[in-house]
């Protein structure tokens, strides 16, 4: 895997969120392709030092969203991607991060020009470290 997944305890963020916001990201960016191999439920508990039903259920999430697939006998490995959300399901699983991220920044005096610059550039960062210019 070209992915090291780190958690932080003392985060308000559960730790299964951790390990799929993770994993996602490694995705998004590249470091995880189509057919990677992701480690065991187990391996990945252990080698986290967390309970496995936590990990479970960050693959479990992963995999209802159609980003992993799990191949009896042979392991856990990023799919293809393929639409399993509505487009209508997915802007409404977005708001909410929105929201978030534009009361974060007006409480940190980030005017709404700061706002859309630093999120234009961070996508441009994204889109060619990836070398994908989705719409």
């Amino acid at each position: 895997m070209a992915l090291n997944i780190n958690i932080n305890t003392g985060s308000s963020v559960p730790i299964y969120k951790q390990i799929t916001e993770q994993i996602r990201l490694g995705v998004a960016t590249g470091r995880l392709a189509v057919g990677d191999q992701l480690p065991s439920v187990r391996a990945l508990a252990e080698s986290l030092a967390i309970n496995p039903n936590t990990v479970a259920r960050a693959y479990n999430d992963l995999a209802h969203e159609g980003l992993l697939e799990t191949q009896p006998g042979r392991g856990v490995f990023i799919s293809a991607k393929r639409q399993v959300l509505s487009r209508e399901e997915s802007r409404r699983r977005l708001e909410p991060l929105i929201n978030t991220l534009i009361s974060e920044g007006m409480a940190l005096n980030f005017s709404a020009e700061e706002l859309q610059a630093a999120f234009a550039k961070q996508l441009r960062q994204w889109q060619n470290e990836k070398g994908n210019h989705h719409e």
